[in-house]
Formats: C-alpha cells, sequence, structure tokens
C-alpha cells in the first residue's frame, strides 16, 4: 500500500535471518514475505522493482540500493522528459522510423517541429552577439590546432546557442530534453555546414542530440547516460572490419573470431572527450553528393577521430511497427586497433556479434543506429527495460544458447 501512494520508484527486499536465536520466536519470515508482497503488487497492478534474489543482509541491502538508484534515475528521468524532433527522415533513408505512442505510455513528451522552425530559431538568436563569441571562444579552445576550418566556428557556435536557447525555452512542464534533428541533405545548403560538431558538444554536456531525427535513439541515449552517469554516443552498426585488420591487429591478440567484430560509425557527433584524438572535418559521404568536384564547403563541421578503447554497452529502446517496446543489451569492448577510416568511429568486439546480430538486430528489425555507453552497464539496463515493461530484451546469447530461429543443424 505504500507503494502504491508514493508513485514513485520502488524496489522490494526482505531481510534475511539473522541468526539462529532469531528462531525460538521471532522469525522473520523473510521468504515468504516477498512472495506475498508480489502477489498483492500483481493485484494493484504496481510496477516495482525486485532484485534477481531479494533475500538480503544489511550489506548486501546496500548493493541493491546502490544498483537500483541507476534504475530510479531512468525512470525518474524518463517521466520528466521532452524529446524535440527537428524534420522527418529523408525518405531515400527510411529508417529509425516508429510509432511514438510508446513514449507517451512511459511518461515521455515528444514535440515534433519543422526543419524550418530550427532556422527560425537559429537566425532569432543571429543578434546575441556576445553568447555567440563566448561560445565560439570555448569552440576554439576545445579544438586548439585541431581548429582546421575556423572560418565556420561563429555559425556552429550560433547554432550552438539556437539549440540550447530552445531548450531552455519549450521545455514547458518537463526538466530534461533531449534533440532528434534532421542533419542532411538540405540543412547543408541552408545553414552552410554541417551540425555533427555541435551535436557532439551539446552530448558532452548532457543533452544528446540523435542523428537523422531518431527519437527512439535520442531517448536510448539518454538513458544510458542516467545509467552510467556519464557521456555517451549513438553510433550506426556500419561495416565489417577487413580481413587484412583482423589477421594483422586482432587475431592471436584478443579473444573474439572475426563475426565478433564490427566498425561502429557516425559522422562526427562523439564528444571529445571519448576520442583518442579528433580533428574538424568534412562529411566525406555528403560531399560526394551535395558538392562534387569542388572544395568541402557546406559539409564542413564534422568532429573525427578513433573512438576511445574501453569497455562498452551497445544498447536500444525501440518502438515496433505495432507500437511494442522492445529492446537489446550487449556488453563488449572497443579495441585499440586503428580504424584507418574517417568520421568517428571505432572497432568493436561483441561475443558472439554475427550470431546476436543476424536473430536479434536483423529478425528484431531494429534499425541500424544504436546506443553507447563506456562501461558495462549490461545489468542496469538490462532491469531498466524490465522494470520499464519491455517484454522482448534481446541480448548476446553465449554459444551452446539457441535464439529460438537459430538452426540447431547450422
Amino acid at each position: 500500500m505504500f507503494v502504491q501512494k508514493f508513485r514513485g520508484p520502488a524496489m522490494m527486499m526482505a531481510a534475511k535471518e539473522e541468526g539462529k536465536a532469531n528462531l525460538a520466536s521471532d522469525r522473520g519470515d523473510a521468504l515468504c514475505g516477498v512472495l506475498n508482497f508480489s502477489y498483492n503488487a500483481g493485484l494493484r497492478r504496481i510496477k516495482v522493482y525486485i532484485p534477481e534474489y531479494p533475500n538480503v543482509t544489511p550489506q548486501e541491502a546496500v548493493k541493491e540500493l546502490a544498483d537500483f538508484r541507476n534504475i530510479a534515475r531512468v525512470v525518474i528521468g524518463m517521466k520528466n522528459l521532452k524529446v524535440f524532433g527537428f524534420g522527418p527522415r529523408p525518405f531515400d533513408f527510411l529508417a529509425c522510423n516508429a510509432p511514438i505512442q510508446p513514449l507517451y505510455d512511459l511518461g515521455v513528451e515528444v514535440q515534433e517541429n519543422s526543419e524550418l522552425d530550427m532556422k527560425c530559431q537559429y537566425e532569432k538568436v543571429a543578434s546575441r552577439t556576445a553568447e555567440i563569441a563566448a561560445i565560439a571562444k570555448d569552440m576554439e579552445a576545445e579544438l586548439g590546432d585541431r581548429n582546421t576550418y575556423p572560418e565556420i566556428i561563429n555559425k556552429m557556435a550560433q547554432l550552438e546557442l539556437a539549440i540550447l536557447d530552445w531548450y531552455e525555452n519549450n521545455k514547458g512542464a518537463c526538466n530534461y530534453a533531449v534533440f532528434a534533428n534532421k542533419c542532411w541533405p538540405s540543412f547543408q545548403t541552408q545553414f552552410g555546414f554541417v551540425p555533427c560538431y555541435v551535436n557532439s558538444r551539446l552530448t558532452g554536456r548532457g543533452i544528446p542530440v540523435s542523428c537523422e531525427v531518431d527519437i527512439w535513439g535520442a531517448v536510448s541515449e539518454y538513458i544510458g547516460q542516467c545509467v552510467s552517469d556519464d557521456a555517451v554516443t549513438l553510433l550506426d552498426i556500419n561495416n565489417t572490419v577487413p580481413a587484412d585488420i583482423y589477421e594483422n591487429d586482432i587475431k592471436g591478440k584478443f579473444p573474439y573470431a572475426h563475426t565478433d567484430t564490427f566498425m561502429g560509425f557516425h559522422c562526427g557527433n562523439t564528444t571529445a572527450k571519448k576520442l583518442t584524438s579528433c580533428e574538424m572535418k568534412y562529411q566525406l559521404i555528403m560531399h560526394r553528393g551535395l558538392e562534387p568536384d569542388k572544395e568541402p564547403d557546406i559539409t564542413r563541421g564534422t568532429l573525427e577521430g578513433d573512438i576511445i578503447p574501453s569497455q562498452i554497452t551497445f544498447f536500444r529502446l525501440q518502438s515496433t511497427a505495432d507500437a511494442q517496446l522492445a529492446a537489446y543489451v550487449a556488453e563488449g569492448e572497443i579495441l585499440p586497433v586503428a580504424t584507418r577510416s574517417f568520421g568517428g568511429i571505432g572497432i568493436f568486439a561483441i561475443n558472439e556479434m554475427g550470431r546476436f546480430y543476424r536473430h536479434v538486430l536483423i529478425e528484431g528489425r531494429f534499425p541500424h543506429h544504436g546506443a553507447v555507453t563506456f562501461a558495462h552497464n549490461g545489468k542496469a539496463l538490462f532491469n531498466v527495460f524490465r522494470y520499464l515493461g519491455v517484454a522482448s530484451i534481446g541480448f548476446n546469447q553465449p554459444k551452446g544458447m539457441l535464439y529460438k530461429s537459430e538452426n540447431p543443424f547450422a
């Protein structure tokens, strides 16, 4: 009844028996109590977190409380979150679209806007020259001698101010917000640069900005930030690791098969603090399509470099086409191996990635974007998704544990 009236995130535990002296006349009946609590919570349709083994000593309770704090942070954050979307997905790259009704069911507000709204907002703050100059100075300090295009810094600073101003003045009753912004192809022709570096800076300071109007990707980033209490990123599960890199730099040095590895990439949205070294560059692929046969101009503004080697958790919360919640979680690492490629990119290794890719990501119809925390947060994320009511939570199953669709004769 207390949990029912409290209405906030709640965890249920019971105290283990303290010793044999208690048994004569003063048993705690801990096992019985948890069973009855679960039964009554079901009758009242109360959402509550119960640990894997909920009967604890005081010392064990402290550890469970530490874990639950991460879960509670997500639950409270989601009920106070607004997602700002700017623009529709480009038709020739239809991905990341999904029903948003489940977000409302989770307590998240969604405000979808036109690309014109952002252009108007950008022009609206143009007169605030002192604030733009201060942001530009901070950008220059962060980039140092890696600021290869100083002539566009003021434009990027103006965009950062525009987004921050929108954040402060449009949250409404919510305390927090994330952005899912259209970043190509019309952005470049209208603004004269790519927004990647600005997105990286905002994500690094706790305001995730997802690429390509990926609303569920932005929410996933936010969840990862709440769980890890650290900066996150959003990457394409992009390309295979070439055989020569695997043979020369990975095989025999790290305990991974070739199919356990892949490259996680995006144009330049990862915060500088999570890159081994970085430099402002231009978006190579956009350059070919938008301004071929000329020096980069409107495609400048990415933040590029190899992502730091570290433990990682690759995950995503998503709505299916029929508005059901689905998620996946997989722990792994970014290898200390040079990518020899462009963009913000790293060589990722996840045990049994090949099978996971086929039977969870492809079969579950997840989009190409995955959120990344820079630590092993699988336990907390799995518990968060379970608390939020996600019925289908995929993970990288070990050898010998077949997926439902996996051919046992393969």
